[in-house]
């Protein structure tokens, strides 16, 4: 009995992008057109899975150039450009050859992306560890200082020692281990592209508690960044314990005028 389109559109849909070949070579001589035209779409999305592959390849060349150190640890950092809120490093030992489908520098992908990548890093990671430096402590010792700090926060956090770090353009002072410096390392290195996603992950959620505690500062959709409505914020409330006072000197210079 001739299967009826709905169900192998069912059929297609339920089985994992690696086994399409094999399914799809059943319905590749159907000649009605309802099934030709899924045939073409799965084709598709066979042909979009090939590439992320070679993607995916290409950002874990660091990491096989580097194969003979064990424990290979991505560095990035989230927040170093806003008004408001911490800064958040993320350190990711991914297990070798490990490739995770549409992982990339977090800013590339969507809130729910982010989410879902999330998840996955931290449930096949080898080791994850976060560093958190508040807005107080990045008006201490500046920025670039503080960004240090909660990398090396979120390197002394992992479970396994790593014995060579993959940074994000970066050399982290007062650290032993190995450092690789890769300019633009989250879109070229898988390792990278995941401690991004662990740090902006984090602090997005964060900035959304914050949001909880200051709710006339739009912290959960802005996430402490110098928009116009966060600008027009501070100059309507005021400041916020977790603003960043030498960040705003600007625009409370133009509140003094």
């Amino acid at each position: 009995m001739e299967q009826k389109i709905g169900e192998i559109k069912g059929l297609l849909e339920q089985t994992s992008v690696q086994d399409l070949p094999q399914v799809l070579i059943n319905y590749r001589k159907d000649s009605r057109s309802g099934v030709m035209k899924l045939v073409e779409r799965f084709d598709k999305k066979y042909e979009k899975y090939q590439q992320e592959l070679v993607r995916l390849e290409e950002m874990l060349a660091f990491e096989k150039k580097y194969a003979s150190y064990q424990a290979i640890c991505g560095i990035d950092e989230a927040g170093r450009g806003p008004l408001a809120g911490p800064v958040v490093a993320g350190a990711v030992i991914l297990p070798k050859d490990l490739k995770i489908l549409y992982l990339n520098d977090s800013k590339q992908l969507s809130k729910q992306q982010r989410e879902a990548l999330y998840d996955e890093i931290m449930d096949k990671a080898v080791s994850v560890g976060v560093g958190i430096v508040s807005s107080e402590r990045i008006d201490e010792i500046n920025i670039l200082q503080a960004t240090f700090e909660a990398m090396r926060q979120a390197i002394e956090s992992l479970s396994v020692s790593p014995d060579l770090l993959l940074n994000d353009a970066v050399t982290i002072p007062k650290v032993s281990v190995r450092q690789v410096p890769i300019i633009r390392g989250d879109a070229k290195s898988l390792s990278i592209a995941a401690a991004s996603v662990i740090a902006k992950v984090t602090r997005d959620r964060i900035m959304v508690e914050y949001d909880a505690r200051y709710p006339n500062y739009g912290f959960a959709e802005h996430k402490g960044y110098g928009s116009k409505m966060h600008q027009e914020a501070i100059r309507t409330y005021g400041v916020t314990p977790i603003h960043r006072k030498t960040f705003l000197k600007n625009i409370l210079d133009q509140q003094k005028e």
